[in-house]
Formats: C-alpha cells, sequence, structure tokens
C-alpha cells in the first residue's frame, strides 16, 4: 500500500527535536527550518525539570505555528510519566503527540484514549491531535504494521536510533551499517501499512556523517527524517526535496510516456531509462511532490536562518 498523496504529513521531511525545558531554544528553533519542531519531553529533558517544560508548552506552540512550522511534541510511555506530560501540554494543543518506546497495539489505544479524553475536556475537535508512535525495540519494528493500524490517528511512524543499537545489543557506528536492516524493514513495514515512514536520526555532529547518512536513507526511499542536531536540518530538506533538474527531467519522462500511448505505443525512453507504467506513475508522483513543496515553502513566512 503506497502512501496516499492526502496523507496531512506527506510534505513534512524534517523533524527536529529539541530539548522541552529551555524557552529560549524552543523560541529559536524554527530558525533552521525544520518543517516539524518536537519538544522532546523523554531523553532530552532530565526528570525534574519535565514539569517546567510541560508549563512552556502551550507559548512554544504558538510561536512555532505563527512561524510556519507543525507543533509536536514527545511524551514518555504512559507506564511512567507520560499521561503528566500529556495532562500538561493538550492545553497547547499539539498537532502530533509522539510517544516513546511503541511496542504493542495495547499502548497505541490507551494513548487513544487519553487524547480523545483531553481533546473533549478542552475543546479539541476530535481526532484533531495524530498520534506517531516512535518504534525503538526490535519488537516494536516487527508489530510496525498491527501499530500502524492501531489507530485512525497515525499517519506516521518513526525508528530510533539509539534505542534500537542498544535492544539488538550492536555497535554503534558513523556509518551506522548496524542500523541497515532496521531501517529497511522499518521502511518495509511502513509502507505497507500506508503511513510515512520516519527515518532514525544521525546522532553524531559531523556534517560529512550526516550527509552519508541521509543520502543512504534517501536512497532506499525514505521521504522524512529526524533530526536532533539543527545544522542538520538543511540537508534533510535538501535530500528529500525534489530539485528543479529532478522535475525537468519528470516532465519529460511524463510527456514521453504520453506521446507514446497517443501513438499506441506501451512505452517511451528518455536518456536511456525505458518509461513504463510505473516509472511513469513515479514521474507524475515526484512533480506533485515538487509542485506542493514549492508552495508550501512560498507561504511560509521567511526566517533569518540557523547560525
Amino acid at each position: 500500500m503506497a502512501i496516499s498523496t492526502d496523507n496531512p504529513l506527506s510534505l513534512l521531511r524534517s523533524w527536529l527535536f529539541v530539548p522541552g525545558m529551555d524557552m529560549s531554544v524552543l523560541r529559536d528553533a524554527p530558525a533552521c527550518g525544520a518543517d516539524v519542531i518536537v519538544q522532546e519531553l523523554e531523553d532530552f529533558t532530565p526528570p525534574q525539570r519535565r514539569a517546567e517544560a510541560r508549563a512552556l508548552a502551550a507559548r512554544a506552540y504558538a510561536e512555532w505555528r505563527a512561524r510556519g512550522v507543525v507543533p509536536a511534541v514527545r511524551i514518555n510511555p504512559l507506564e511512567s510519566c507520560g499521561l503528566a506530560d500529556l495532562a500538561g501540554v493538550m492545553p497547547g494543543r499539539p498537532d502530533i503527540v509522539m510517544m516513546s518506546k511503541v511496542e504493542s497495539v495495547e499502548q497505541v489505544a490507551a494513548l487513544e484514549r487519553e487524547i480523545s479524553r483531553f481533546e473533549a475536556e478542552l475543546g479539541i475537535a476530535h481526532g484533531a491531535t495524530l498520534i506517531v508512535p516512535n518504534i525503538e525495540t526490535a519488537l516494536g519494528i516487527v508489530r510496525a504494521i498491527p501499530i500502524a493500524a492501531a489507530s485512525p490517528r497515525i499517519k506516521a511512524m518513526l525508528v530510533a536510533t539509539e534505542d534500537t543499537v542498544a535492544d539488538l545489543g550492536a555497535d554503534r557506528s558513523r556509518n551506522g551499517a548496524e542500523l541497515h536492516y532496521p531501517r529497511s524493514r522499518f521502511l518495509l513495514e511502513c509502507a505497507a501499512a500506508g503511513v510515512l515512514a520516519i527515518d532514525c536520526p544521525y546522532t553524531y555532529s559531523d556534517a560529512l556523517g550526516a550527509e552519508a547518512d541521509m543520502r543512504a536513507g534517501h536512497g532506499i526511499g525514505y521521504k522524512a527524517k529526524a533530526v536532533v542536531n539543527p545544522s542538520h536540518v538543511a540537508v534533510a530538506n535538501r535530500w528529500l526535496t525534489p530539485t528543479s533538474e529532478q522535475a525537468a527531467l519528470a516532465q519529460r519522462q511524463v510527456a514521453a510516456f504520453e506521446a507514446a500511448r497517443r501513438q499506441g505505443l506501451m512505452r517511451a525512453e528518455v536518456d536511456g531509462l525505458v518509461v513504463e507504467v510505473p516509472s511513469y506513475l513515479a514521474a507524475q508522483r515526484l512533480l506533485l511532490r515538487h509542485a506542493q513543496l514549492s508552495a508550501r515553502q512560498a507561504s511560509r513566512p521567511p526566517e533569518r536562518g540557523y547560525r
């Protein structure tokens, strides 16, 4: 099952995680150009400062919305302090709630119930708050399809880096060889479930490594990327945005195929590629994505840029 073009998250390329308890960081985060900013209440926020972070949620989300960024939050599992996280942030009306360490449909069902309760109490339209499960273990990955189907609020899922590596008992490396199969399998499962797959973040700081990691993820089909270093947002956005050259090539492929069809032929050749129905449809999808992302960028208020 392909990802639907009407998925409301399909154009969100870069998902930046930021510490939840520092208002200056939260306020400055949109300047890097991320499509989504995630107030991180798990690993990036010490337990003793989570109450402080929750109190900043409404101000932060309002700031992000005003600057054309989708506001999101990552809460802890409900079985720890996730319910307190949810109670603290829902008055700010996050568009997306992520929950860490999801391994079962039961966890999703419990989160669905609590979000529905808060929506009713706060006068938020039922279903307005989307859920993005964070899959961080081998068990979560092999259960990805039923987890994705556990709630109509789920339009995307994210696969983790460090927790996944730890769960596998693998050694962490800059080239990410230990993550190749988990990333590939997760992408396959999400495609089968019809949800957007968000690639795991590159957790080293170097630019060359981030570039190589992004090239690898894009090469196997990812359309969205989690980011923990603001300077890597531009790398993700560049790789996940069709270039004008790619759009021009796709346009030629579409035109050649349609011309061939009018002549009663089933295929055309463009720059050595035999364009058949699958590649014709892929070219159409690229053109649509290019047009939609261009329109979205044009409607977003300009930023000073990340420094």
